[in-house]
């Protein structure tokens, strides 16, 4: 059966996609499956996004690198456009911005070529990732920034549960907040709903959603 995917109004101009049901990710089981499919890929979408999140930095923040997460290379395109704009490129010392996607190993840890690794080592790097829930990717992420001689900045989503994340405030457009406060991480084992006996409608990465 097809999951059913609602908008809900939100306070920005971009719409907030949503399916309520029972759905497992790699690391938890979660009652909202958060759709970012077209805020990451439509461009219209993206730059908003972009432009939402950019705001949330001061003008003081360093930031050389942007490193994508979850597919959110168009997002984060965008937000180097609009910090350059703003006049964030006279903090660096390119005048530029990065913006690189890490490579993932077979044990998920984030590599980094010979030919990209330069774009982090001594760079100032921001985070930006789709959604940030059990936080397992973004400290990957900020662990890897810092294996390389990079320094992490901050952590930005488009939709994030958690509130900070190694010793950074996750910065997002869409909360908990969003869901009336009753979204729910947990572990496989620790979750209510299949303790309650209800089966699992689709697995979901950040490539998208698989329904059963």
């Amino acid at each position: 059966m097809a999951i059913q995917i609602y908008e809900f109004p939100t306070s920005t101009n971009l719409k907030f996609r949503v399916a309520r049901g029972h759905f497992a990710t790699s690391h938890s089981h979660i009652n909202y499956y958060i759709d970012l499919t077209m805020t990451k890929h439509r461009l219209s979408e993206a730059r908003e996004a972009a432009i939402e999140l950019s705001s949330k930095f001061s003008f003081s923040t360093v930031i050389d690198t942007i490193l994508c997460l979850d597919g959110t290379e168009v997002v984060g395109a965008c937000m180097a456009s609009e910090l350059t704009k703003a006049g964030f490129t006279n903090m660096n010392a390119h005048r530029t911005i990065y913006v690189v996607t890490p490579e993932h190993t077979s044990g998920s840890q984030l590599l980094f070529r010979d030919n990209t690794a330069p774009m982090i080592v001594g760079k100032h790097v921001l985070v930006l990732a789709a959604s940030v829930t059990t936080g397992y990717t973004v400290q990957a992420a900020v662990e890897a920034i810092r294996y390389y001689s990079g320094i992490p900045v901050g952590i930005c989503a488009i939709f994030a549960s958690l509130k900070e994340c190694e010793g950074f405030p996750v910065i997002s457009i869409f909360g908990k907040r969003d869901l009336m406060d009753d979204y729910q991480s947990t572990s496989s084992h620790d979750c209510p709903l299949c303790k309650a006996g209800i089966k699992l409608d689709a697995m979901v990465n950040s490539h998208g959603i698989s329904s059963f």
